[in-house]
């Protein structure tokens, strides 16, 4: 029992390497993508906009590969076996998959999506300088006499949501085009 407890677990014999090269290629994409419409949308510097596109990419990253590991055992055999054929050969076996997988990167998008925001809004919130002050009514006031005197002011408004939304469709938009040059 003594020996039981000062052994090392055995690593796994076989690693989707692939899968991880992969994955840190699509954050070497998404986090420069993401960090450049943050600061180009809500006019952060850009060391600020690097931090929350690393922090929003690895929290999110981190969070849906614990949810694929939590839901991967509940597949259907089939399915779990045409995952297993992608992610160590790159191919389906069964060509109603391919709808499956529109379906499911659809979903993932959207989670991925919602997942940054929700991540973005809370890092803002929690890393101002003036922590969770509320904002005086004088300058909401002058904000509303602003857009009033200048109509086109309020369409350049930037908020979390059409800055988060950008920045994910921007970054799944080049990572699917990696992916579609990686099955050719």
């Amino acid at each position: 029992m003594l020996n039981d407890i000062f052994t090392l677990p055995n690593p796994p014999r076989l690693l989707p390497i692939g899968v991880m090269l992969f994955n840190l290629l699509f954050f070497l994409v998404a986090i420069p993508i993401e960090a450049y419409i943050f600061h180009w949308r809500l006019k952060f510097d850009k060391k600020t906009s690097i931090f929350y596109a690393i922090a929003t990419n690895l929290f999110s990253g981190t969070i849906g590969w614990v949810i694929f590991f939590i839901l991967e055992p509940m597949l259907p055999p089939d399915f779990k076996s045409e995952l297993i054929n992608y992610v160590f050969f790159n191919n389906f076996r069964s060509p109603t998959t391919q709808a499956t997988l529109i379906f499911t990167t659809s979903i993932i998008f959207f989670a991925t999506f919602l997942m940054k925001f929700v991540l973005l809004q809370l890092l803002v919130f929690t890393l101002r300088d003036d922590g969770w002050k509320k904002p005086e009514i004088a300058e909401t006031s002058q904000r509303r006499q602003l857009r009033r005197e200048i109509p086109g002011i309020k369409l350049q408004t930037t908020n979390l949501v059409t800055a988060t939304l950008i920045a994910n469709s921007l970054s799944y938009t080049v990572i699917t085009i990696i992916l579609l040059i990686r099955n050719r």
